[in-house]
């Protein structure tokens, strides 16, 4: 991971950015800034630059199965100074060191070495309304040779800004689901950070239904040769709906993978004045010393309706040519008329061919998920958004 570096350095790549723990060494960013270039500053409450909404604790809840409990896996509040909770690196933006500044402790999951949790870990966040600010942290901590599924899921109103934290450890494997299914009043801004040890395996997931504006940026990371990573996405924008996606894989291992693949519709009303927009922004790094590399990102989106934009924007930066593989793609646009009329030549309506076209769009990814109930319920969600959709 990256290391902290001088505050104005001008970074050679995007993997050796300024990271610190404590909100003051970062500037007040503005809309010139690269990175928030996307997002309306003005409409994150102030979490941004220090004037947001009266602080309150985070409501996070952790349920263990009790089998689990009984070997080991474990959930507790620490130090946010522990070195477990520090281990994959420091916030790289304002907002998540304002997060990790201002709050008190980290909830640490830990799932012992050589143990295969028997069910899904499921942490739940819960808003306490958009008048009330809450910042947060969880570390999912799985040590050399185990095996874990963790469920964070994101309900309720909210002003939040959280770290994620995710140590696999030398031979482990996680799975990782993240739910973002708030309320559409709610501001959700969270930084994700993963460090994959020797031939460890990270599943990385994100769904993103609800919300107001919700920027999520995940960045791994390799500890040492061998890891592969999975990172899977979707997401439906509705009327006035802001969601961002902006991720980095940093390649700095040799004989690593990664995979990455998100998926996204939205839909707007012209006769309303606020616009709908996602963000999806995909870097690959690819270091001198991570020879035998694998990689490949794509990002889709579907334009349902006028009034909506999609920006899709990957990057891949290579600096060995000692590597099999590495590709990126990403796409915006409307519907393909050809798979309309193929089935509305087998007696398919217009607009349940076009629906049907969204289902399946979607299907690629959420087949993807490990969880069934999860991909049960992301099924319902697309479901639930198409039974609203008038698809021009």
């Amino acid at each position: 991971m990256a290391e902290l570096l001088e505050k104005n350095h001008q970074y050679d790549n995007k993997g050796d950015v300024f990271t610190s723990y404590n909100v003051e060494d970062f500037d007040v960013p503005s809309g010139r800034d690269e990175i928030w270039r996307f997002i309306s500053l003005r409409n994150i409450r102030g979490l941004h630059n220090g004037k947001f909404p009266t602080q309150t604790a985070a409501d996070i809840a952790v349920e263990i199965p009790a089998a689990d409990a009984a070997n080991g896996v474990t959930a507790q509040v620490v130090s946010k100074d522990n070195e477990r909770v520090t281990y994959a690196g420091a916030p790289s933006d304002r907002v998540a060191a304002q997060a990790w500044s201002a709050m008190e402790a980290a909830t640490l999951i830990t799932v012992p070495k050589n143990l295969s949790a028997t069910a899904p870990i499921m942490v739940k966040i819960t808003g306490q309304g958009i008048d009330k600010t809450a910042f947060g942290a969880i570390v999912v901590d799985v040590e050399a040779h185990a095996e874990a599924t963790v469920v964070i899921s994101y309900t309720g109103s909210a002003t939040y800004a959280d770290n994620l934290r995710f140590n696999i450890g030398d031979g482990a494997s996680l799975n990782v689901i993240v739910d973002a299914d708030w309320e559409n009043d709610t501001v959700h801004l969270s930084q994700h950070v993963a460090a994959v040890g020797r031939d460890a395996y990270l599943n990385h997931s994100v769904a993103t239904f609800g919300g107001q504006i919700v920027r999520i940026v995940p960045r791994v990371g390799y500890t040492a040769q061998g890891g592969n990573v999975k990172m899977l996405g979707v997401y439906f924008a509705d009327d006035g709906q802001y969601f961002e996606n902006r991720l980095l894989v940093d390649h700095s291992a040799p004989n690593c993978t990664s995979n990455v693949l998100y998926k996204g519709a939205l839909q707007g009303d012209p006769d309303t004045k606020t616009e709908t927009r996602t963000c999806w922004v995909g870097d690959v790094f690819i270091r001198n010393t991570a020879y035998n590399t694998n990689t490949y990102e794509a990002n889709r989106n579907l334009v349902l309706s006028e009034g909506a934009r999609a920006d899709a924007i990957p990057n891949l930066e290579i600096a060995t040519g000692d590597i099999p593989g590495a590709g990126h793609a990403a796409t915006v646009g409307r519907f393909d008329d050809l798979h309309v009329f193929y089935l509305m030549s087998r007696g398919i309506p217009e607009a349940e061919a076009r629906r049907l076209i969204v289902h399946g769009f979607f299907t690629e990814v959420i087949n993807q998920i490990p969880i069934e109930s999860v991909r049960q319920e992301l099924e319902r969600r697309v479901e639930s958004e198409l039974a609203s959709v008038t698809i021009s």
